[in-house]
């Protein structure tokens, strides 16, 4: 079994087994050829079903050297198990040698967010005299009010919106499907934007159903959406790093600081686990401090 042939066939079991997106599979392709690599360097004989912990460990040692970052160590080592036990999966292998593969402890910092003030100076440096003023303004409204990554706001599709209802049935990670409420301000500005904008374009074939489009009636790319906040951004005067994600976080943060449940806030942003919600608790007790610290001097 060589390397080649064995990454390729980890590749098709994460489409067909586990439905990952075409960029996950990429990632964990990569990460793994990483230590096709190593081992075809220092250990050329050894063969995928050969591997020991013995060699894995070898190789994240050489990551750490290499000043690769804890976090995206920890996303190569989490690849590697996920590609041993495939190879379990498969009878290729008796025992998983990354069992016992330890990854290195995750400094979590906790996401830049947005004041309700700061959102609204954004909001308000949209020029609305200009027909993508509309169109961006209902975007930036939705990463907001909905929590959408940018994914999944330029795949959004009219066949995804229940204007009647005011929910969004959003495709996310791993094709998983989540209803998601939309906002009134955000509704306001969406129906403008479909009615009085959207409307009136000529709309390239194949692109009929998405939401959002460019000059070209084309769905709008990542990158487009990244230079529309950061313009945007510095038009309202924020000194501030600011991307589609930030939008998200601030969604999560001001939920949580005005006590949503938990369990509603990780439905709303499609987190698998409610451990990846949890963060936020840790920016509620800041939060919380804060509220402290300014009604009760001396405490």
């Amino acid at each position: 079994m060589s390397w080649e042939k064995e990454i390729k066939a980890f590749g098709y079991y994460l489409k067909i087994e586990r439905s990952l997106s075409e960029n996950s599979i990429l990632a964990y392709r990569q990460d793994i050829q990483k230590l096709a690599n190593f081992m075809e360097k220092n250990f050329p004989e050894v063969l995928p079903e050969r591997v020991q912990l013995y060699h894995l460990r070898q190789f994240v040692n050489l990551l750490g050297e290499f000043s690769i970052s804890e976090f995206s160590q920890a996303r190569i080592i989490s690849g590697i198990k996920a590609f041993f036990k495939f190879m379990l999966y498969e009878d290729k292998i008796e025992e998983n040698p990354s069992d016992l593969l330890e990854a290195p402890k995750l400094t979590r910092t906790l996401p830049d967010t947005l004041s309700y003030a700061e959102i609204e100076e954004i909001f308000e440096a949209i020029p609305l005299g200009e027909p993508e003023g509309h169109r961006n303004r209902a975007m930036l409204e939705m990463l907001y009010s909905s929590g959408l990554r940018v994914s999944e706001l330029i795949n959004l599709k009219l066949s995804q919106y229940f204007d009647d209802i005011g929910f969004l049935r959003i495709l996310g990670k791993g094709n998983k499907e989540r209803l998601v409420p939309i906002g009134k301000s955000a509704t306001k500005y969406l129906s403008i934007y479909l009615k009085e904008i959207r409307a009136h374009q000529v709309i390239a074939k194949g692109h009929e159903d998405y939401v959002f489009l460019n000059r070209r009636g084309k769905k709008l790319s990542r990158v487009m959406v990244f230079l529309i906040i950061k313009k945007t951004v510095e038009k309202a005067g924020l000194h501030k790093k600011v991307s589609p994600h930030t939008f998200r976080h601030s969604f999560a943060t001001h939920l949580v600081e005005g006590g949503a449940d938990l369990r509603a806030v990780q439905e709303m942003l499609g987190h698998e686990s409610i451990t990846t919600t949890e963060i936020y608790t840790h920016l509620d007790r800041d939060y919380l401090r804060q509220v402290l610290d300014d009604f009760l001097p001396g405490k």
